[in-house]
């Protein structure tokens, strides 16, 4: 792998891994449309690497939520911190189950499926267009929440659905206050990208690289900076009810997609 590639790989999934346009959707149109053999391929050391840069970068972002539940959590106190935890622990299970139970009919829609791609990413941005209507609370992430919200997340393996996207937007229009949601859901996903991060290592990550040590480095960093940079924005941006840019760019890209298909 060029060190070109690594840095453009690691930009690319600190971007897609916060910003509301499903990074799956994108990799499936890019495959059509420049097809497989122009993706660039590699080991799957270097995917850990790049989940584990944008894993970091959100808790570099979120550091003093992560801190204060750490202590809390080790003082057996019940508190909101507390609660929160327990909330995205119990979030993360249809995404879990979901994942375990039907890794084969989800892999099938990992086929060049570009209709329905399509129609994924124009449900995606209806889901954002109707959030950012939706008025100021202050109401905060309850355990029935975490649940309808954990499921969002798990309809967000499809795809064309935005992980970032469902969930925040799954929150928001259950009343949930922009900012808080927005911070729940990129704290929901730690659990999932460590869990899988952990999965891809035990599958044989590290015994099977071809990737040089620079790639590595400069993919990680790419993914890490970027990756700080796009959370803190996509976190402003929900504050200040900005989602609507990005439910115009993925129905107009979902759309762009239903043709082509009808194309083929």
């Amino acid at each position: 792998m060029e060190i070109i590639d690594a840095l453009i790989l690691g930009v690319v999934q600190g971007l897609t891994e916060f910003l509301p346009v499903s990074s799956s959707g994108h990799l499936e149109l890019g495959k059509a449309i420049l097809g497989d053999n122009a993706m660039p391929t590699d080991s799957l050391l270097f995917t850990v690497v790049l989940h584990a840069a944008t894993a970091l970068s959100t808790v570099v972002v979120f550091r003093k939520d992560i801190w204060e539940i750490i202590i809390h959590l080790f003082r057996f106190k019940n508190s909101s911190e507390t609660s929160l935890a327990l909330n995205i622990a119990i979030s993360t299970l249809p995404a879990a189950f979901v994942g375990l139970f039907f890794e084969e009919e989800l892999s099938a829609l990992f086929n060049g499926k570009i209709l329905f791609v399509g129609t994924m990413l124009i449900i995606t941005g209806l889901l954002l267009f109707l959030a950012d209507k939706a008025t100021k609370t202050n109401k905060t992430v309850s355990t029935k929440d975490a649940i309808l919200i954990g499921c969002a997340q798990a309809v967000a393996i499809l795809p064309g659905i935005s992980r970032s996207g469902a969930t925040i937007a799954s929150g928001v229009l259950l009343g949930i206050d922009k900012s808080k949601v927005a911070r729940f859901s990129f704290l929901m996903v730690l659990p999932l990208i460590f869990g899988k991060i952990l999965k891809d290592i035990f599958d044989g990550a590290l015994s099977q690289s071809s990737t040089g040590t620079m790639p590595l480095i400069i993919g990680f960093l790419g993914a890490f900076i970027v990756g700080v940079l796009a959370c803190t924005w996509m976190i402003k941006l929900v504050k200040n009810s900005q989602l609507t840019y990005f439910a115009y760019y993925c129905g107009v890209i979902g759309s762009a997609a239903i043709i082509y298909s009808s194309l083929l």
